[in-house]
């Protein structure tokens, strides 16, 4: 170990963590171009998942308002019996 600790590393601040401060140095254009690849891929797979889980949100949200009211239809006629 070199004294930076875990946190440091992962730092994205400019305070100077070796991976996302000032102490990187090198990569070029290569590691540029992969890290646009990279980050457009990840968008790409956010957006998926965005959609996937509005979806998902909309499907939950219909069974329960239908849910909620089959529970109130039972009650109603279970208390109007008499």
């Amino acid at each position: 170990m070199n004294g930076t600790s875990w946190a440091d590393q992962w730092d994205n601040s400019a305070k100077g963590g070796r991976i996302g401060g000032s102490a990187v140095s090198g990569g070029g254009a290569a590691s540029n171009s992969k890290t646009a690849k990279y980050k457009e891929k990840l968008g790409q797979g956010l957006d998926k998942t965005k959609a996937v889980a509005s979806s998902g949100f909309k499907k939950l949200k219909t069974s329960s308002a239908i849910g909620f009211s089959w529970v109130k239809a039972k009650y109603y006629k279970i208390t109007n019996k008499h």
